[in-house]
């Protein structure tokens, strides 16, 4: 049984699973925090608490990352724990912000993030001021890693908008495939049930057996539109190039329609005959009930299919089974012709 793509669960969020690691891989980085903390000078028990702050740091970041934890809170506890480490690095704790900046494009809704992106962005700017001889190049190294992070963002949100709208995509096309499957069943088997229930009707008084026969297929065509429609709704059924090419006379001659068919089964591509069989039967139907023919003649190649009545002609707009048809024929990469015959209608499919 498929399973519709709107009952299929979205995609996780890789950040949610594997964000923690990204953010590990990153701290590689607070080195520059570590090694300003160790060469400032200040006492010892100031540098074990600066260290142990910048650990902290550390720790909030990994679990910003994990979906079950507070993202504010632990932008919240990151903040406090690298001003706590400002009066041992001074102008230093400008190195977190990449950290900051990145959790916050990564994990913030939207439209806090970008906000809160732009406010740690702005950091980098104290470096242009030459505090305690720091380099005012640093906030060039620093940006690019915060450009990063947002495009991340961005292009995570890209690819939920995109999956998102092949998931509509892919709806729509399977509601328009069980439209066009359920219309060619139930057109195909209902002209069928109308003919040979008109035809029991002329019978059965004139031959009551014969009649009691037509009634007897009425039932059997009836029971089989009912399976097929329950195979199309459930998507496992495929056109039968043979039995379709075998019921076509019999419902035309119902019809007081004579057929001859020329070629066989064997004569077409095997890829396309599950297609063949769907044109077959819309194109038997489209006869019974439109063309007044007397004869119909049916060819198979490895080219295509043709179906020629002698009928009425076509005239007017395309109905629903001929436009399901020449879908259906587009999308194997074939065209669909439908021409006068002198008299009738040449209904002609051209596959690669």
């Amino acid at each position: 049984m498929t399973t519709s793509p709107a009952a299929q669960p979205l995609p996780d969020n890789p950040w949610e699973k594997w964000g923690w690691a990204f953010a590990a891989i990153w701290l590689v980085f607070l080195a520059f925090p570590i090694t300003a903390v160790l060469d400032s000078g200040v006492p010892v028990a100031a540098q074990v608490a600066a260290l142990l702050c910048i650990a902290g740091f550390a720790v909030a970041n990994v679990l910003g990352y994990s979906h079950h934890r507070s993202t504010w809170l632990c932008l919240g506890v990151m903040v406090l724990l690298a001003l706590a480490t400002l009066p041992v690095i001074g102008i230093g704790v400008i190195s977190y912000a990449p950290y900051l900046a990145i959790l916050s494009a990564l994990e913030l809704p939207s439209p806090a993030w970008k906000w809160a992106v732009g406010f740690w962005a702005a950091f980098p700017l104290l470096s242009l001021l030459d505090i305690d001889d720091f380099p005012t190049f640093f906030f060039l190294m620093l940006w690019p890693i915060m450009i990063g992070g947002v495009m991340l963002r961005i292009f995570g949100e890209r690819e939920q908008l995109a999956y998102a709208a092949r998931g509509e995509h892919a709806i729509v096309a399977e509601r328009e495939r069980v439209a066009r499957d359920v219309h060619d069943v139930l057109g195909h088997s209902l002209t069928a049930l109308s003919v040979k229930a008109e035809l029991a009707a002329r019978l059965i008084d004139l031959d009551p057996a014969r009649a009691k026969e037509e009634l007897e297929s009425i039932q059997a065509t009836a029971r089989q539109a009912l399976a097929e429609v329950r195979a199309t709704v459930g998507g496992l059924r495929a056109g039968n190039l043979e039995a379709e090419l075998a019921a076509a006379p019999r419902v035309l001659a119902d019809a007081g329609v004579t057929t001859r068919v020329e070629g066989s089964v064997a004569d077409t591509d095997p890829r396309h005959r599950a297609l063949l069989a769907w044109v077959l039967r819309e194109a038997v139907t489209n006869v019974v009930r439109h063309a007044r023919a007397r004869s119909v003649v049916i060819e198979l190649g490895p080219g295509g299919i043709a179906v020629t009545d002698d009928g009425a002609g076509c005239d007017g707009p395309e109905g629903n089974g001929l436009r399901g048809m020449r879908e259906r024929v587009a999308g194997a990469g074939g065209t669909l012709s439908l021409a006068p015959a002198s008299p009738g209608t040449r209904v002609e499919v051209a596959l690669p």
